[in-house]
């Protein structure tokens, strides 16, 4: 048998190519800039050939490493979809679903009695992502995802497309009623959404604003945290209708302005390649679909 190289040199060699980073795959794997650098030094001295080509402000694949890269990341695909189907054999019904913390807790989690009550037999795991809005082919079956850059290899079934538009708490906006003008929020802290870092520049450009969109007043890595913050006095949010009914209705937030502009990227329903021909995939895309067709602001 071939001797292979350490693991963890692998999986470290792997993240960085995918980021083109060293700085993000020490974030991803929780570990320091400084110790992604040994692993690949240590990774490329025992292949005897260079995988990066280091610049002074990024780093590029060589050609070797152009090479390794895709079959390294298919062979951690693999192992990982091996580790949920061993992790299955006692539920093998079971379907994990992958979803942004704010769709969760706003949306999904209170329509699963729903779920329960018309499919009793598929139990779900729901796996909350923050910041990632890539689809974690590793570790779910089926995830309710953004898709702004498709990725090869991956299933995506449409569900609907979001309209953002800016919301504040009842405080703020009853202070002085100075929110007359689109111009006026710029008077106070935007708050921003770290996955989506040029919304706010989109919307006042819509809203026919022309000038530089200051610095954010914070950035949050939800919008659920985002319009916490908003409710809380702390600034101006962007945010969809699904996240913010409630709290409109109830009235924790106001919208001042009825302009609104697209969402980037589109929701869907994304799996693996071939996963979509899934009995338990089919069934929760098809109540999915319902409840979405349910809903009068879920196309808003």
């Amino acid at each position: 048998m071939i001797k292979l190289p350490p693991l963890n040199a692998l999986r470290t060699f792997e993240a960085a190519a995918r980021h083109l980073s060293f700085r993000r795959a020490a974030e991803e794997l929780n570990v320091t800039h400084s110790a992604v650098s040994h692993q690949i030094r240590a990774l490329e001295e025992t292949l005897d050939v260079q995988l990066f080509d280091r610049r002074p402000r990024n780093v590029a694949l060589t050609a070797a490493g152009e090479i390794f890269s895709p079959i390294l990341k298919d062979a951690f695909e693999r192992i990982g979809r091996g580790v949920q189907l061993v992790k299955s054999i006692d539920e093998p019904n079971v379907l994990s679903v992958q979803v942004y913390v704010t769709m969760a807790l706003r949306w999904l989690i209170p329509r699963f009695p729903r779920f329960r009550r018309e499919h009793p037999d598929i139990p779900i795991r729901l796996n909350t992502s923050y910041m990632d809005w890539a689809f974690d082919r590793e570790h779910v079956d089926v995830g309710i995802v953004i898709a702004g850059h498709p990725e090869p290899g991956i299933h995506y079934d449409h569900l609907f497309d979001a309209q953002i538009f800016p919301v504040c708490g009842s405080a703020l906006h009853d202070d002085g009623g100075t929110l007359n003008r689109p111009e006026d929020l710029l008077r106070y802290p935007l708050l921003h959404i770290h996955p989506a870092p040029a919304d706010w520049e989109r919307w006042f450009r819509a809203a026919g604003v022309r000038t530089r969109v200051p610095p954010p007043g914070a950035t949050y890595d939800s919008f659920i945290l985002a319009l916490e913050a908003a409710m809380g006095g702390q600034g101006i949010a962007l945010t969809n209708i699904m996240f913010a009914r409630e709290d409109l209705k109830a009235g924790r937030l106001i919208k001042p302005f009825d302009i609104s502009v697209p969402q980037h990227g589109t929701w869907c329903l994304a799996c693996v390649d071939g996963m979509q021909t899934d009995a338990r995939v089919i069934r929760f895309r098809e109540w999915l679909v319902n409840e979405l067709a349910d809903d009068p602001d879920a196309a808003s």
